[in-house]
């Protein structure tokens, strides 16, 4: 029997994407990437904060209870969630307009890995840096569509993939810092999968849960890459998952509005929402950067 998300927040975003749970708080938080917006809210879906931005923000990390740093379009940046006041942390690509950060995830030694893409797709001018204690280095590089960036539980596995290359790769990871220290290798070929690779996060399991661009579902993958499990989800355009709840077993999920047709808006008209399961497997939390 196939089990199914349901609606928890009808947030109509064009680009629902980054979502994390933040223990401190007890609130999931996500971004609208295109209308450059951050909202916060219960584990039930009462929305309690939105905050508008003026450029591009995609992903963010916990720094404290009143603290987070988003990862934006023109680099890592302090968010003081009380005064909703920004400051620089250092520079990502600044100097590149076309570029903008996209998917993002904190490794367990508070290393934060940042994806970057360019706005319009397409061109392989993208790329995912490191950042840990004020040293930012760049990791990956030609990438398209960076995604799926997330850690096993103790930090010695690094997952990522290029979405339209349509396979999962994985390396050897220092767990002391994690900066990755092997070669990077095939991990699982989706392209016989539901729809494109998007968002992904690890459960305290070790497997993975793949949001799946254009498939309606969420793909549990295990560790030797192969489907554990599919979650339905009543919209086309998934983008990420976050595990949360006050047992990290509530799997969040956002979606996306952005590029469909009124025919496509008129048959998903809750798109763009987040959606939501319980489950008997938990997550994990959310490391907490390192600056």
């Amino acid at each position: 029997m196939s089990e199914t998300a349901k609606l928890l927040v009808d947030s109509q975003c064009a680009l629902g994407e980054g979502p994390f749970w933040h223990p401190g708080r007890q609130q999931l938080f996500w971004f609208d990437i295109n209308n450059q917006k951050l909202f916060a809210a219960t584990a039930d879906g009462d929305i309690q904060n939105e905050w508008a931005f003026d450029e591009i923000v995609a992903a963010a990390a916990i720094v404290d209870d009143e603290t987070l740093a988003l990862a934006t379009e023109t680099g890592l940046k302090r968010f003081d969630l009380r005064t909703g006041s920004t400051s620089d942390i250092i520079d990502i690509e600044r100097d590149v307009p076309t570029n903008r950060t996209n998917d993002s995830r904190v490794h367990p030694s508070g290393a934060f890995w940042i994806g970057t893409m360019v706005k319009d797709e397409g061109p392989k001018d993208g790329a995912v840096y490191h950042y840990r204690s004020g040293v930012l280095t760049k990791i990956i590089g030609n990438a398209a569509i960076p995604n799926a960036t997330c850690f096993s539980p103790d930090g010695r596995i690094a997952y990522w993939t290029d979405t339209p290359d349509q396979k999962f790769l994985k390396c050897a990871v220092d767990p002391e810092t994690g900066m990755p220290i092997g070669e990077w290798e095939v991990f699982a070929d989706v392209a016989e999968h539901p729809g494109y690779p998007d968002g992904a996060v690890v459960d305290s399991e070790g497997y993975l849960w793949n949001a799946r661009w254009g498939g309606s579902c969420v793909i549990r993958y295990a560790p030797d890459g192969t489907i554990d499990r599919m979650i339905d989800v009543p919209v086309s355009q998934v983008t990420c998952p976050a595990f949360g709840g006050k047992d990290l077993k509530r799997l969040f999920l956002t979606t996306a509005n952005k590029t469909m047709s009124p025919e496509q808006l008129a048959a998903e008209k809750v798109a763009g929402g987040v959606f939501y399961i319980d489950l008997d497997i938990a997550g994990l939390p959310e490391a907490k950067i390192k600056l």
